[in-house]
């Protein structure tokens, strides 16, 4: 009996145990999966009498963690409020997965109603894309559109995360142990789109396996050289509306530079077979000289509201994330630097802007599971954040033997 007890001992301190709930829990869930340590979450939402426990959604993304994975075990006690996760191995493969729908979200993390967008979904799950048995290739359906101020949409991640993930090595033909999956590398494609609160939208995700991540040293943001973007709208009657948000935004960014391109994209239920809420949103990049990109993105958010004042506000949104600085904009933040902790045992370097309180938590958590620290030196001529951090050698095992 006394032999066994140093072994328990051990098993137990390598399980991670958070009392605070259900802060950070699709990262926290992430890094279990990468770091390898099971996780304890406990408390969660321990407090609200009337419905204690996990949401609809958190149920719903750990069936997507368990059908993207082999021998994870999940135990959830009878009120909800406590969950242990021992991770499993990463597979891959064709998944298909549908997201509740019929809820009109809350703060990220500590919502309290039913429903959140795919683009919640995929943000958790980027980390783990790469890393599987086999290229990831996933279906997801429920909204799309009209949770921008909530959750990043699609059109967001395909535009700011996937590039991200290129500069970690993702597109790179000798990278791969097949050359023909660099011609498509990640991607994101939205073939049916479905706004809040109904949903009824559809969202292909693709992203080819990896080795090994690639070191990064992402320093100079370079300068703004154009601007990209798109006006869409879901079951609304006047196509002028989306027509309307872009010029707006047009004639504030172009008091900045001439190279702006927003298009428009109409979707209505006869011609797109769209989902049947309405919604407008708006979806802006600024590119740099350098290949950096920053994103930001807005949505109707009254009734009231005029399509000017969607387009105008998705315009200063992104002058604002240019001004903060960086190679990233603020919501990539904690995916970067997670990522730079599994790279290869070599230093990776990244510019950020001002740095969120959610990144401030996420590198807590990564000291304590992966045993990274950060190295942080703010730049006070810039007012920007040079960080930097030796990667744990992090290495694809999952087909190490065929």
């Amino acid at each position: 009996m006394s032999s066994n007890s140093p072994k328990k001992m051990k098993k137990q301190s390598q399980t991670l145990i958070f009392e605070d709930g259900a802060v950070q829990f699709r990262q926290r869930l992430a890094v279990s999966l990468l770091s390898t340590k099971p996780i304890l979450i406990r408390n969660i939402r321990a407090n609200d009498l009337e419905s204690p426990g996990l949401r609809e959604y958190e149920a719903s993304f750990l069936r997507l963690l368990d059908a993207m994975t082999n021998g994870t075990k999940i135990e959830i006690n009878s009120t909800g409020t406590q969950l242990r996760f021992k991770p499993g191995v990463l597979l891959g493969g064709r998944l298909e997965h549908t997201c509740p729908v019929g809820g009109d979200g809350d703060d990220d993390d500590n919502d309290d109603n039913t429903a959140r967008s795919i683009g919640w979904f995929l943000e958790g799950i980027l980390p783990l894309a790469p890393f599987g048995k086999e290229s990831l290739s996933l279906q997801l359906t429920g909204i799309t559109d009209g949770t921008s101020d909530l959750d990043p949409s699609p059109d967001y991640l395909q535009a700011s995360a996937v590039p991200l993930l290129q500069h970690f090595g993702l597109g790179i033909v000798s990278d791969f142990e097949d050359p023909m999956l660099a011609q498509t590398g990640p991607y994101i494609k939205v073939p049916r789109r479905g706004a809040a609160p109904l949903g009824g939208g559809l969202v292909e995700f693709f992203c080819p396996r990896i080795k090994e991540l690639k070191p990064i040293d992402l320093m100079d943001p370079g300068k703004v050289k154009r601007i990209r973007g798109s006006s869409i709208s879901c079951k609304i009657v006047s196509s002028s509306m989306t027509t309307r948000s872009a010029y707006a935004a047009k004639g504030l960014l172009q008091r900045l530079l001439p190279d702006i391109w927003i298009v428009t994209d109409v979707h209505t239920i006869k011609k797109t077979k769209c989902g049947p809420s309405p919604a407008l949103s708006m979806v802006l990049s600024a590119q740099s000289t350098n290949g950096m990109v920053l994103t930001a993105e807005t949505c109707f958010r009254k009734q009231q509201e005029l399509p000017e004042d969607v387009g105008k506000r998705a315009a200063a949104m992104l002058l604002e994330e240019v001004r903060r600085g960086g190679v990233v904009d603020t919501t990539c933040q904690s995916t970067a630097l997670l990522l730079m902790c599994v790279t290869p045992e070599d230093v990776s370097r990244i510019r950020l802007g001002t740095l969120t309180q959610y990144t401030v938590e996420s590198l807590r958590l990564f000291k304590r599971a992966f045993g990274v620290e950060f190295k942080v030196k703010p730049d006070e001529e810039t007012k920007t954040v040079a960080l930097s951090c030796l990667g744990t050698g992090y290495r694809n095992m999952a087909r190490a033997s065929t």
